[in-house]
């Protein structure tokens, strides 16, 4: 360590003396011998070479190199003591390759684009290793713990922490074997002393919760509820043959208080700067070319590969074109084969961007007084109290006959408070199962109150949909509330069990998430709504939408070009994208488009379309004109020249992955970092749902869900798809037969969503 310390230092005081030399302006040269030592050799663009590179900050990088950074084998000292040794693309870590700390710590696997990403073994400064899968510097799949206090985990690990099912063995020989939850002890488990004793049963928080048994190793057992509070334990103890009468007297908090006083989880070691956080010193050539004009202009870069750039991106009003011309280069790297360094990538055209969504409903507003028999409605739903919902819901509290009836007189009731509205009735339809599926979606009932019913109001949108029934969002955009038809309504009571099952099986189900169901009777007519979660409540800007469904007949957007804006909905044949998810979250897209399809199927539901929203992470949004209206423009990293301002912008993701605290607000479709990779269909004989990849990727975030998910396949759908099959192909139009629309709709988006290699 000394030695490599010692280098270090003699490397340092090379790179200044040698900086001083080169970038100083005092430089001025003595002898031809001198001019010849600081002359660079000239070098093709693209040309890969050996190279060693004094960097004008101390750092120091020997390997090969190609136009202005690391490409190839090449090791990278940092001032601070850091060093990576591995393979390079364009001035990424990418590939095999060593990171070490001055710590002592050392990471030795996969790099994706400056990421720690793919198998590692991390080597800690205290001791101790992990050994598995890694996604973006976080733990995530499956590993093994060794803690430098002699504990192992082995198992599963999701953005850093183990979730999962994995086994933890303390030092002391205690084991526990099951479910994790956040870095805890959380589901359904068994712990294992080494006195023989063993609790199988819940846990929550590393504490027995609710139903288990404890045995002890002579054979006797203890059966209950369990908590950390006494008053919530109860349960029965069986004594064995052996045990006295005195044994009955055992008390079950001495589980708490004793048995695992010692079973503490070992904390995982924080890692304090990641190698994504390594940023390459500039590099500024001074070579000329033959001509005597300056060589390609070099950009900034760091080591995640993000450049700046001299060019202004068009980011106006324009429809993204199928027949634009794709560029040559990968957000900061080039596409094989390609021999010139010094074009920019194809600047990305974004619709324009829309007011806010919907048109408040105030008073004197048709919708108004609806709107006030919704809220109070709400109010009295969810505020009603009641026994906490239990996820094991009885048969009958699906049985479509589960429905109450409320009256709202203007003056008040018993049960309802006095409103300025006329007098209304209001139907719950299974209030049991909502309440319960709220809890599940961990929806707090005063937040979802004072979303719907709070002072602000709710807004509609500007045109029904194609089914002709009316969207209302509330003023947080946080749920989506849709009027029904009544074959809707049935469609599904008749599957809310099913549906209940499989949102309760799956954490990570694209489907929509249904948090009420219920019917204002105003003035002799029924106006039925369901309340959903809306897809794009978020703080990013949803740049472009898609409704995507995998058929041809119908799908293109008929809009002109000058009114599409960032609230359109794009469809199939308007799409010239493929989303390339990260290795991990694809596969699970692909098992959980499986598992919701075939739930699809099963109900006889067809006509569902996965909606997508897009944020493009390098666009940045600023007033332009005076209706409000935002026009985009990209954030470029300056491009001055002093070394305080040498380390580049970082994106929204990348600060979201800085701290991995970030990734609690990621799920499967909701803030997924990803990348697209525009397509270009070049056949013009035949309709292309897919277009060819032209190697021209964009970082974004991807929002997305399985939506319109209460189509039946009855004798209307059917009428339609026998109708068009005689005009058009019966494969390109939507309503086709359930099992049929579910084969196609996955391999639609096994092609549209493809593996970020």
């Amino acid at each position: 360590m000394k030695a490599w310390e010692a280098t270090v230092r003699k490397t340092q005081a090379a790179a200044k003396k040698r900086a001083n030399n080169i970038f100083g302006t005092s430089y001025v040269v003595d002898t031809d011998e001198d001019a010849s030592d600081q002359e660079e050799e000239l070098h093709a663009p693209g040309e890969v070479f050996h190279a060693e590179r004094f960097l004008p900050n101390g750092d120091y990088y020997t390997g090969y190199w190609s136009d202005t950074f690391p490409h190839g084998q090449g090791k990278y000292w940092w001032t601070d003591g850091c060093m990576y040794v591995g393979e390079w693309f364009k001035g990424k870590t990418m590939g095999k390759g060593t990171f070490s700390w001055p710590s002592g710590a050392m990471y030795e696997g996969n790099f994706k684009s400056g990421f720690m990403d793919g198998e590692g073994i991390y080597t800690g400064a205290i001791g101790g290793t992990y050994k598995g899968s890694w996604v973006m510097n976080l733990k995530h799949g499956f590993g093994i713990k060794d803690y430098p206090n002699g504990d192992v985990y082995e198992g599963e690990w999701s953005r850093g922490s183990q979730e999962g099912h994995g086994k933890y063995t303390w030092k002391i020989g205690t084991t526990y074997v099951g479910e994790w939850k956040n870095g805890n002890i959380c589901g359904h488990g068994t712990m294992s002393w080494p006195n023989g004793n063993v609790y199988e049963g819940g846990w929550e928080e590393g504490l027995p919760k609710g139903s288990g048994t404890f045995r002890w190793g002579d054979g006797s057992s203890y059966v209950g509820n369990w908590s950390s509070d006494p008053e919530e334990q109860n349960g029965t103890y069986y004594p064995s043959a052996a045990h006295n009468e005195d044994a009955l007297e055992w008390d079950p908090q001495h589980v708490f208080c004793e048995d695992l006083k010692e079973c503490k989880i070992c904390p995982t070691e924080k890692i304090p700067m990641w190698p994504s956080q390594k940023k390459l010193a500039m590099w500024r050539s001074t070579t000329t070319m033959g001509g005597g004009e300056p060589s390609v202009r070099h950009r900034r870069n760091s080591v995640d590969g993000r450049i700046d750039s001299g060019v202004d991106k068009d980011l106006g009003g324009m429809r993204l074109s199928d027949g634009a011309a794709p560029s040559a280069w990968i957000s900061g790297g080039m596409r094989d084969g390609d021999e010139s360094s010094s074009m920019s990538p194809m600047p990305i055209k974004l619709p324009k961007i829309a007011k806010r969504q919907g048109e408040t409903i105030s008073k004197g507003h048709r919708n108004y007084d609806l709107m006030l028999n919704l809220q109070l409605g709400i109010s009295h739903s969810v505020g009603r109290p009641g026994p906490p919902p239990s996820l094991d819901l009885k048969t009958s509290a699906f049985d479509p006959k589960e429905k109450f009836w409320t009256k709202f007189p203007p003056e008040g009731s018993k049960i309802t408070p006095p409103h300025n509205s006329c007098e209304f009735k209001w139907k719950d339809y299974c209030p049991k199962v909502f309440r319960t599926l709220r809890m599940l979606f961990k929806v707090d009932p005063a937040d979802y109150m004072l979303s719907i019913c709070g002072d602000d109001a709710l807004r509609e949108l500007s045109s029904p949909g194609k089914s002709g029934s009316f969207f209302y969002l509330t003023n947080d955009d946080r749920y989506m509330i849709k009027t029904m038809k009544k074959a809707e309504v049935k469609v599904l009571l008749r599957m809310l069990s099913a549906y209940y099952n499989h949102v309760r099986s799956f954490d990570n189900t694209l489907v929509t998430k249904y948090f009420g169901l219920h019917c204002v009777r105003l003035n002799g007519q029924k106006v039925r709504f369901i309340i959903m979660g809306n897809l794009f409540c978020t703080e990013y800007l949803i740049h472009k939408r898609y409704d995507l469904k995998g058929s041809t007949f119908g799908r293109l957007t008929d809009k002109p070009e000058s009114e599409i804006d960032s609230n359109t909905t794009l469809k199939d044949l308007d799409l010239n994208f493929i989303f390339r998810l990260q290795k991990t979250w694809y596969q699970e897209f692909r098992r959980q488009v499986d598992k919701d399809c075939e739930f699809l199927e099963q109900e006889r539901i067809m006509d569902y379309s996965l909606l997508v929203g897009i944020h493009f992470t390098e666009a940045s949004t600023s007033t332009s004109t005076s209706t409000g209206e935002r026009s985009v423009t990209p954030t470029l990293v300056d491009n001055g020249g002093s070394e305080s301002d040498s380390v580049p912008k970082l994106s929204n993701v990348e600060h979201m992955f800085l701290d991995p605290a970030g990734w609690a607000s990621i799920k499967l479709g909701i803030n997924m970092p990803a990348r697209v990779e525009r397509t270009l269909r070049t056949n013009e004989a035949e309709v292309q749902l897919i277009g060819e990849p032209t190697g021209e990727y964009y970082d974004v975030v991807l929002f997305f869900g399985i939506i319109d998910i209460l189509q039946d396949y009855d004798i209307t759908k059917k009428l339609e798809h026998a109708y068009k099959s005689i005009q058009y192909d019966p494969n390109s139009i939507s309503a086709v037969d359930p099992k049929q629309y579910a084969r196609r709709f996955r391999d639609y988006m096994l092609k549209a969503f493809a593996e970020d290699t």
